[in-house]
C-alpha cells in the first residue's frame, strides 16, 4: 500500500469533508426561491380591492395591509379585507348582492391558502353565507378537508356558528336576474348551441343597457400579501358566473385556478372567465413559473399565452382568431416584486371602455393601477 505524507492526508480529508457538507440535489430540479429574512409588506387584488369600503372608510387592500403591518396572520388579514367586498351590497360579482344563478339563487365560492402552514380551505355552491372567506378559512382550520360543496359546506357554516340567511338577493340582484329571465325564459331549453348563442346575446345586451357591469359578470375578487418575515397567504372568493346552471363551480374554489400559493416561492390569483382558467390551472402554473426564476409580470403573460392557445372553439374567439373573454391574474413573490396581467387592455359596457386595473397596498398605500395587457384594446362582441 502507497504511503501519503501528512499534507497529503490533510488535503485528502478535507476535501472529503466538504464534499460530504454539500447539499445534493435531485436531477433536473427547477430552482426554488429562497424567502429573503427580510421584505416589503405588500398587498395585490383585484380592482375591486380598492373600490368597497368598510365604516372606517377602509378599501380591502388597506385594511388587509393595515392588519399585516400591525402584526396580524397574513391570512386572517386578507379575510378581513376581502370581507368588505364581500359584505357590499354594491358589489354584484362578490358575496351579498352577488348576481344569482339562473334560478335565482346566490351560490358563493371561495378558497384560501396559507403559505407557512402548508393549509388550504374551499367551499363552493354555498347558500346563506354572506362571507364565504371565512368559511373557506374555517375548512382549512378546523378540517382535514380542502373543498366542501353545495348543503354539506352550508352545513358545516351552520355547525361552526355562521348564520345562514334565506337569501343574498339585494334588490339590485333580484331586479337584475328578473330581467335576464324576463328575455330568456323562451329561450332556456334550446339545444346546446342555441343556448349558448341566446345566454350570450342576452348578457351582452344587458351589459350595454347597464343593468351588468362587464367586469361583473364573471366578477370575483382575489387577494395575495406577504409580510416583513416573507409569509405568503391568498384567499379567493366570488358569486361566480352570472346566471350560471345551479351548481356551477368555476376556478375560484379550485386550489391551482382560482388561487394558488407557495410560502417559498410566492402566490397567484385570478378573476374573469374561470372555465378557462380552470382547463389551464394558471395559478399553478405562474408560480412554478416564478420558481423557476421569472418576474410575476412574465409568469402571468406565459399563463394568458398558453390560455389563448388553447382556445379553440369558434364561441370563444373573436374574428382575430384571439379569445374573446376577460382573464386577469394577480400576482406576487417572495421578494415583494407584483404584478396585475390582463388578457385585454379594456373592457366595454355600452359605450363605456374601461381600462383594466388591479389593486396594491404598501408603504406608499392604497392604489389603483393599470393591467399589463396581453392584447390591446377589449374584446369585440360576438353575434
Amino acid at each position: 500500500m502507497p504511503r501519503i505524507n501528512r499534507r497529503e492526508f490533510v488535503r485528502a480529508t478535507t476535501a472529503a469533508g466538504v464534499a460530504a457538507a454539500a447539499p445534493k440535489t435531485l436531477f433536473a430540479q427547477a430552482p426554488t426561491m429562497m424567502t429573503p429574512k427580510s421584505v416589503k409588506p405588500l398587498v395585490v387584488a383585484a380592482s375591486n380591492g380598492n373600490k368597497s369600503k368598510n365604516d372606517k372608510g377602509q378599501t380591502c387592500v388597506a385594511k388587509a395591509f393595515e392588519m399585516i403591518t400591525g402584526g396580524s396572520d397574513v391570512l386572517d388579514a386578507l379575510v378581513a379585507g376581502v370581507n368588505i367586498v364581500e359584505l357590499d351590497p354594491e358589489d354584484s360579482s362578490v358575496g351579498y348582492g352577488g348576481l344569482p344563478n339562473a334560478e335565482g339563487v346566490v351560490q358563493l365560492d371561495a378558497c384560501c391558502m396559507h403559505g407557512p402552514k402548508k393549509r388550504a380551505g374551499g367551499v363552493a355552491a354555498l347558500e346563506g353565507v354572506r362571507t364565504p372567506a371565512n368559511v373557506a378559512q374555517m375548512v382549512a382550520d378546523q378540517t382535514d378537508h380542502h373543498l366542501l360543496v353545495g348543503k354539506g359546506a352550508q352545513d358545516f357554516a351552520r355547525i361552526m356558528g355562521f348564520t345562514i340567511e334565506a337569501d343574498l338577493n339585494t334588490e339590485k340582484s333580484r331586479k337584475a336576474w328578473l330581467e335576464w329571465k324576463r328575455k330568456t325564459d323562451p329561450l332556456h331549453y334550446l339545444p346546446s348551441k342555441q343556448r349558448d348563442e341566446a345566454y350570450h346575446r342576452v348578457a351582452m345586451e344587458m351589459i350595454a343597457d347597464g343593468w351588468v357591469d362587464a367586469e361583473h359578470y364573471y366578477g370575483t375578487i382575489n387577494c395575495d400579501g406577504i409580510n416583513a418575515k416573507g409569509e405568503i397567504c391568498g384567499v379567493t372568493t366570488t358569486s361566480g358566473l352570472a346566471w350560471k346552471i345551479p351548481g356551477r363551480t368555476g376556478d375560484s374554489p379550485i386550489l391551482g385556478a382560482g388561487l394558488y400559493v407557495d410560502g417559498d416561492v410566492g402566490a397567484a390569483g385570478s378573476t374573469g372567465r374561470g372555465e378557462a382558467n380552470l382547463y389551464n390551472l394558471c395559478s399553478f402554473l405562474i408560480v412554478e413559473e416564478m420558481r423557476r426564476g421569472a418576474h410575476p409580470k412574465d409568469a402571468a403573460m406565459t399563463a394568458l399565452k398558453r390560455v389563448a392557445k388553447n382556445t379553440i372553439e369558434k364561441r370563444l374567439l373573436t374574428p382575430k382568431g384571439q379569445p374573446n373573454f376577460g382573464l386577469n391574474f394577480y400576482v406576487l413573490n417572495a421578494k415583494g416584486e407584483y404584478a396585475g396581467v390582463t388578457m385585454f387592455e379594456s373592457s366595454k359596457s355600452g359605450e363605456r371602455v374601461t381600462r383594466s386595473t388591479f389593486a396594491l397596498c404598501n408603504e406608499n398605500g392604497p392604489q389603483t393601477l393599470n393591467c399589463e395587457p396581453l392584447y390591446e384594446g377589449y374584446p369585440p362582441p360576438t353575434d
